[in-house]
This record gives structure tokens, C-alpha cells and sequence, in this order.
């Protein structure tokens, strides 16, 4: 059926959201296409610095793959408050993708992880207690500018160094974590939820392998390459992840879409890394009825 006589069927029209580098979206976003279509929703791809969209010609525009924001944020979060129908709203964008989002969590007493924040004026001292340290930006995706770092080395001290004077000669914010152990072994555990008539509701995880392997020696592309396999989560990682979204700017039934991303503390308990609100990978190939599952609340947005 041509484009004409869907639109003349009266079929809302749904832009899934992505990147210059991916005009034609990631592959595991792909999957919800053939799910949309059988719910007879017209579904195109959209970039989103693209000055010939129409964003107001849309019944709903679902943010996925616009991987490419962390260098233009502020354009980024200007952009997001132009369209008229965004999935997740543009607030929530604006508040999720500065990862000081963190500390509000852990002032509203939520496990996350201990960081130091640095503004792009402030000195780094070496941490008190010695072992391996995560160095990144607070804005940025798919750990791009994002380091592990033994600190009992010197080469690497020197190199954890040089990595906070290189943010922060961007104008860039930084935070500084002690790395987790636990993911080399147990791994993370990325926990997807989407709308349901009562709010989100989860739909499936997946286990990540680790990624930051040493020092950071950069990334070729728009992400670090990611080791995925299904993972049922244990009833406290489901619990942290609930409490998490309860604390959501506006409550747990806005969004569209969640992951919430956890590791083992020292003491085994799962602490928050990231909450992702804004183009997160959904991993809809590592679940069986997944994309399906977001075709349903895409669906149930338009009604």
C-alpha cells in the first residue's frame, strides 16, 4: 500500500527517532516496525537535526537512536522541546541526559553508585581509598570518553590525570567512581520496562558483559561494542529498579520506555548506574515478544 493511501486510511504516522550515522535506525530498533505495521501504525525513520521534518506531522515521535547528542546536548535539549508529541518528554530528556540526575537520586536515598562530581574549574585530587576508578563525563553515551583506571599505577594515575584535564579543557563536567569488581564476574543487569495501562510495567533483561577493559584510548563510532545475553533478575534488582522509577520527575507512568541499569555493590546488593530515559538500546532481539510489547504501548499512546 503506498504512503497516499495509508495516510488516506487515516494510519497515525510515528517517527522513530535516530542519528545521522543511522538513517535508517539500528538494527534492534528495526524489529517494532513489522509489530507496528500489524497494528496498522505508519512508522518512519527521523533524524532529528533533520531541518525537513515535520515533527508537528507526527502522532507521536519516539526518541531511539539519536546517539550522536552528547557532543550538542544543548542543541539537542532545544531541539527536543519543538516537538509536539515526544516519547519521553522533552523535560524528561533535558533531566536525563546530564548524569547529575545521579546525585538526586542518591539525595532521594536510592542505591547508586559514589561519585565524585567535578565541575570544569575544580582540581582532582587522587580518591582516599585506593583501587580501580571509572572516569567519564556526565554527558555522553555508549562510554564514549569513558576510562578505567588503576590508581595504584603511576602510569595510570597519570593517565586518570590527563583524561579530567581533557573534559574539563572541553568544558565539561566529570564524575569519578570507584569501578564495581563485580562486573567482570556477575555483569550487569539492564532492566527494560515500557507503558502498560497502569504505568511501566517490565518486559525483559538482559545481562552486559564488561566493557571498560583499561585506560581510555577512545571509541570508534557512537559506542563501545556491548556483550548482550538474556538474564531473568533476581526479585532485589527488580526492586531497586521499581523504587527507582518511582522517584521518575512527574512519577513512574510518564515515560514510554525505561532501563534501568544495575551492578552488584561490594556488599552484593544491585546499585544504580544509570537510569535511561532518553536512547537507551532496548535489546528487543534478546526476548521473545519484546518488540511486540513496545508496539502495544506505542499503540496505546495513539489512542
Amino acid at each position: 500500500m503506498s504512503d497516499n493511501n495509508r495516510a488516506a486510511r487515516g494510519e497515525p504516522r510515528v517517527a522513530l527517532i535516530t542519528c545521522a550515522d543511522l538513517p535508517e535506525l539500528d538494527p534492534d530498533d528495526r524489529l517494532v516496525l513489522e509489530p507496528l505495521a500489524e497494528r496498522g501504525i505508519r512508522v518512519e525513520a527521523a533524524v532529528w537535526d533533520d531541518p525537513d521534518v515535520d515533527w508537528a506531522g507526527y502522532a507521536l515521535a519516539v526518541l531511539r537512536s539519536a546517539w550522536d547528542y552528547p557532543s550538542r546536548r544543548a542543541e539537542f535539549v532545544a531541539w527536543a522541546d519543538t516537538v509536539p508529541r515526544l516519547a519521553n518528554a522533552a523535560d524528561l530528556v533535558r533531566w536525563n541526559t546530564d548524569k547529575r540526575y545521579l546525585r538526586e537520586l542518591a539525595e532521594a536515598g536510592l542505591p547508586t553508585v559514589p561519585t565524585s562530581w567535578l565541575g570544569p574549574d575544580a582540581d582532582w585530587t587522587l580518591p582516599a581509598e585506593p583501587g580501580e576508578y571509572v572516569v567519564k563525563p556526565v554527558v555522553g553515551a555508549g562510554s564514549v570518553d569513558t576510562g578505567r583506571y588503576d590508581l595504584a599505577d603511576e602510569e595510570n594515575r597519570e593517565l586518570a590525570a590527563g583524561h579530567v584535564k581533557r573534559l574539563h579543557a572541553a568544558g565539561r563536567w566529570v564524575m569519578v567512581q570507584p569501578y564495581l569488581t563485580a562486573v567482570d564476574t556477575a555483569g550487569e543487569t539492564s532492566l527494560l520496562f515500557v507503558a502498560g495501562p497502569d504505568g511501566l510495567r517490565f518486559s525483559h533483561a538482559v545481562r552486559k558483559g564488561p566493557m571498560l577493559v583499561g585506560p581510555d584510548y577512545g571509541v570508534d563510532g557512537l559506542f563501545r561494542p556491548e556483550r548482550i545475553t538474556p538474564r531473568t533478575p533476581a526479585e532485589p534488582e527488580l526492586a531497586v529498579a521499581e523504587r527507582v522509577l518511582a522517584a521518575l520527575p512527574g512519577g513512574p507512568g510518564r515515560p514510554l520506555y525505561a532501563r534501568v541499569d544495575l551492578i552488584p555493590g561490594p556488599d552484593g546488593a544491585p546499585m544504580l548506574v544509570e537510569l535511561e530515559l532518553t536512547e537507551p538500546s532496548l535489546f528487543l532481539a534478546h526476548e521473545p515478544g519484546a518488540a511486540d510489547r513496545l508496539a502495544d504501548a506505542i499503540a496505546a499512546r495513539l489512542g
